[in-house]
């Protein structure tokens, strides 16, 4: 079955919905979302969202701690234009209904709403705009909520995207083929409940589909980051960069039982600190910040210790902080730890790295647009210049935020100007010949080979002997996904594994040319930064293969 609308957002975390919500008065717009509508990475954002509120703070201190933490690959002004626009955009989400916490006083240079500011590593002032620890689930709870009392939005539910449709697509025996033109006008999607494949067509096409994490083993993201708007974009001859700046979060719970449960850095915010299982305080030995450097010294210094001393984890505790304190500020955290049997307030925290956003993606401009007329990528989806090498913590939700807006504004300003006349006719999914797999082994196979390779060999610290071993073994299992893929009829399954080898093949890629040492790439055998060669973003097109 054919859809269209003007408008097709693929994702539903908070890039997605604000830019439904903004554009959804002036056309129909269509959502596919591969599980529940409220299941995106934005859902475990604890953290909160950076923006420039109190007196003590200024947009040049944001910005200059932005461009610190992205370490000279940053775009100024990218940068300037985001923290500038980033009150007006929490605002919004004020009006929304976000209930974000209040402070006991007036911390608004504005005279506006009384925040609640905290602080993380790499901010020299408070900035922290949040609702509780789970800022993230009270964004995308009211986001969701308009989405829903929107009549011109219309939301599918368990709907994968398979590709792009471009001018130049055609169907081969299922298997979408492109010659990179420059034009996208929709995608195909599976429906997982059916099995069915639909042909969704749009005026304007977004990627919104977050992050990446799951190419790794330990990841703090959930299932659903598998990476599949960089991976179809990739394909259709997208401009991606910066691909090997994966950012690992110092500090993810290690359990046995526990799940990609993040344990938030505004802990460390608010005096939490790094120990040993000697009780041993050891990041006074790595920066000057101590725990509150940024994320990538923070996990290579965690990454060493647990390496030098041969442990399974390091621990971080505050529980020399008022125990009353601990439980307000961070309610979700105090009870999902007492369920593995550790009370924040007695007794340190075990906790592990892990891959936790990707700060490359498909290339865009300041308005989301990509090299592909038509379609626009936001979120951790794509690479806008604001992160550089290494993200500030709490940015992430405030990029998704700025850049719906900005991706808004331009496409009902393109609206006018794009007609579905101008489209072709769009091929039907063809998958006649292919047959049902009874071989599902190999895709749970394949997909924990692709993880643990990634986190052995393109993890925190890499080496070019590990980045040419797994340059190796990505292309030979790259090409036996292909031939699965061709013979058999497509599940979920299957498109999540072709993506994260597409993902995984580029960022081996990316990390691979860059011969130096810069934010989360650390190369052993470039230990220095060389601003001369590489104070550049790495620039990655797939070649066109017929």
């Amino acid at each position: 079955m054919q859809y269209e609308s003007d408008f097709l957002v693929i994702g539903s975390g908070v890039a997605g919905l604000m830019f439904a919500l903004k554009v959804a008065d002036h056309g129909s717009v269509t959502i596919l979302t591969k599980r529940r509508i409220n299941e995106s990475n934005t859902v475990y954002a604890q953290g909160g969202i950076a923006s420039v509120f109190s007196q003590a703070d200024s947009f040049d201190l944001h910005i200059a701690d932005t461009l610190a933490s992205g370490d000279g690959i940053c775009h100024e002004s990218v940068v300037e234009m985001v923290v500038k626009s980033a009150p007006d955009r929490i605002r919004e989400l004020i009006d929304l209904g976000v209930g974000f916490n209040r402070a006991a006083r007036d911390q608004d240079a504005s005279g506006g709403a009384c925040l609640d500011l905290g602080r993380e590593g790499g901010h020299c002032r408070n900035r922290i705009v949040h609702a509780d620890d789970l800022t993230g689930l009270a964004v995308e709870d009211a986001l969701v909520h308009h989405v829903h009392e929107h009549k011109q939005i219309r939301v599918f539910e368990h709907h994968i995207a398979i590709d792009l449709i471009t001018r130049s697509t055609r169907l081969k025996r299922g298997m979408v083929v492109t010659t990179h033109e420059d034009y996208c006008y929709g995608a195909y999607a599976l429906d997982r409940r059916t099995g069915e494949i639909h042909t969704f067509c749009a005026r304007t096409i977004v990627l919104a589909t977050g992050g990446s994490g799951k190419v790794y083993a330990y990841t703090s993201n959930p299932d659903i980051a598998t990476g599949d708007g960089i991976a179809m974009a990739y394909r259709a001859g997208a401009i991606v960069a910066n691909l090997e700046f994966v950012q690992f979060h110092p500090t993810c719970l290690y359990h046995p039982d526990a799940k990609n449960f993040l344990i938030s850095e505004a802990l460390r915010g608010e005096g939490g600190i790094l120990i040993n299982s000697d009780g041993e305080r050891f990041m006074d030995a790595y920066s000057p910040l101590k725990e509150l450097a940024c994320r990538d010294v923070v996990a290579r210094a965690i990454d060493t210790e647990l390496k030098k001393r041969g442990d399974q984890c390091v621990y971080l505790d505050i529980s020399h902080q008022d125990p009353d304190m601990v439980k307000s500020r961070f309610p979700n955290i105090y009870e999902k730890c007492l369920t593995f049997g550790i009370d924040i307030t007695r007794q340190p925290i075990p906790v592990v790295p892990a891959a936790h956003y990707m700060c490359g993606g498909v290339v865009t401009d300041i308005f989301g647009r990509t090299n592909i007329s038509r379609l626009f990528a936001i979120g951790e989806t794509a690479c806008t210049g604001l992160h550089g090498a290494n993200r500030l913590a709490s940015n992430s939700l405030l990029e998704a935020l700025v850049y719906a807006h900005q991706a808004a504004h331009k496409a009902l300003d393109d609206k006018q100007q794009i007609a579905f006349e101008t489209s072709p006719v769009i091929p039907p999914w063809d998958d006649l010949d292919a047959i049902d797999s009874d071989e599902v082994i190999m895709v749970s196979h394949t997909w924990n080979e692709i993880r643990r390779l990634m986190w052995n060999y393109v993890g925190i610290v890499r080496s070019d002997k590990r980045l040419a071993r797994a340059k190796r073994r990505i292309d030979l299992i790259a090409g036996e996904i292909n031939e699965y893929y061709w013979n058999f009829k497509i599940t979920s399954n299957l498109i999540e594994l072709r993506n994260i080898a597409t993902v995984a093949e580029a960022i081996i890629r990316c990390a691979t040319h860059r011969k130096e040492s810069r934010g989360l790439h650390y190369n052993i055998a470039y230990p220095e930064k060389n601003d001369i060669r590489w104070k550049k973003d790495t620039v990655l097109r797939r070649p066109f293969v017929s």
